[in-house]
């Protein structure tokens, strides 16, 4: 009892912030009604060696609350647990929907990275093969030679390069604004490298950003055609797309996305993507990315030997990343996974190597853009404690 009135509570100050957000639609004339604390939907399927149903169920329980407004969750392998919970949009308290397409973040690195290595397979790319040869006239004669592989790794040297705002406060202001990917690479390269190519690992959009341009230039299409012709088709994910554009929508069902700005609660979930490009664009669903990721794992996308570069840390110090992939270690387990944020949504995608335990999970995170480690904490350690 005590739960439910702290969640209708918590509801109802969302609701009375979002009201007083600077927002299109006028405030409320009456509240929203409060949604129930209890998850929308549950499913589980499992064994004594299977997910921890019951912290899974804790991780959801009470939304939406200060930290999210919705979470989807699918945990797979030895055992399968499935959980919804939350709201699709705040001002009407109406539930999330399971099926919802959000914005996936940086997951799409791993897509741009398995067109890379698909490519490879091919002989149309050399892993060793550089920038400078594959795009002459990028990079200034002021870079050494960048490999393919060192941006899949991101040890390339690249800064950043422009972007219209650090934070969702200062890119609010700006989000149906144009940034192309072109002018992100040329404000990079107007500036003299990091550091010595492979030296270093900086983890940022920009390697994979010029990823994209490889791709583009490598097979004369878009990186958007080859993304659902090389991956999305095969796998069947039939739900995950790129903006067309400068689109700013969310196309189908989908579940709205929020954030904190300025102490109110702010619908960010229209917003113009083309800064994030290959790096960052994509929109999809957990039941997608699950077969992303278990067709990944078991082999279906990148052919050997290719793969093991996903799987393969350089040999720098202190680092954390393969070829679009991430290693982790939690409760003595090694896993390998992708973390995703854009503003109001945060996306997991991670497994073991063998497949007993696999995760994807969206969050309408009201900070996801923050450092995460709150969000994984709650939604993703439950899915690895046994």
């Amino acid at each position: 009892m005590r739960r439910t009135r702290r969640s209708a509570l918590l509801a109802a100050g969302l609701v009375t912030a979002l009201a007083a957000g600077p927002l299109a639609a006028p405030a409320f004339a009456t509240p929203a009604p409060a949604p129930s604390a209890a998850p929308s939907s549950v499913t589980f399927a499992g064994t004594t060696a299977g997910p921890d149903a019951e912290a899974l169920s804790a991780a959801i329980a009470g939304l939406p609350d200060h930290d999210a407004t919705a979470a989807l969750l699918r945990v797979g392998g030895d055992g399968t647990w499935r959980g919804t919970a939350g709201v699709r949009d705040i001002r009407t308290g109406a539930r999330a929907l399971e099926n919802a397409r959000f914005r996936a973040g940086s997951v799409t690195k791993v897509v741009t990275a398995a067109i890379v290595l698909q490519l490879a397979a091919e002989g149309r790319i050399d892993l060793d093969g550089t920038v400078q040869q594959y795009l002459p006239g990028l990079l200034t004669e002021d870079f050494e030679p960048i490999t393919v592989r060192q941006l899949l790794n991101y040890t390339s040297g690249l800064r950043p390069g422009a972007s219209l705002g650090d934070t969702v406060e200062d890119g609010y202001p700006h989000r149906f604004e144009t940034l192309t990917p072109r002018q992100v690479v040329a404000s990079s390269v107007a500036e003299r490298p990091a550091y010595e190519p492979g030296t270093r690992q900086d983890y940022g959009n920009i390697h994979y950003t010029v990823l994209g341009m490889l791709v583009e230039k490598v097979t004369g299409d878009s990186y958007a055609h080859q993304a659902a012709v090389r991956i999305f088709r095969p796998l069947g994910m039939r739900d995950s797309s790129f903006p067309a554009g400068a689109d700013p929508r969310i196309h189908g069902p989908h579940n709205r996305g929020y954030d904190w700005i300025g102490g109110k609660l702010v619908d960010v979930t229209d917003w113009n993507m083309t800064d994030r490009f290959a790096a960052g664009d994509l929109i999809s669903t957990t039941a997608d990315l699950e077969r992303l990721l278990v067709g990944l794992f078991r082999g279906r996308v990148v052919p050997e030997p290719q793969l093991r570069e996903m799987f393969t840390l350089p040999d720098v110090p202190g680092a954390r990343y393969g070829a679009g992939l991430e290693r982790f270690e939690l409760n003595g387990k090694v896993i390998w996974g992708k973390t995703g944020s854009r503003p109001g949504y945060a996306t997991v995608i991670a497994a073991t190597p063998d497949l007993s335990r696999t995760l994807v999970y969206s969050v309408d995170s009201t900070d996801a853009k923050g450092d995460g480690q709150a969000v994984a904490e709650r939604f993703a350690y439950p899915a690895f404690n046994r």
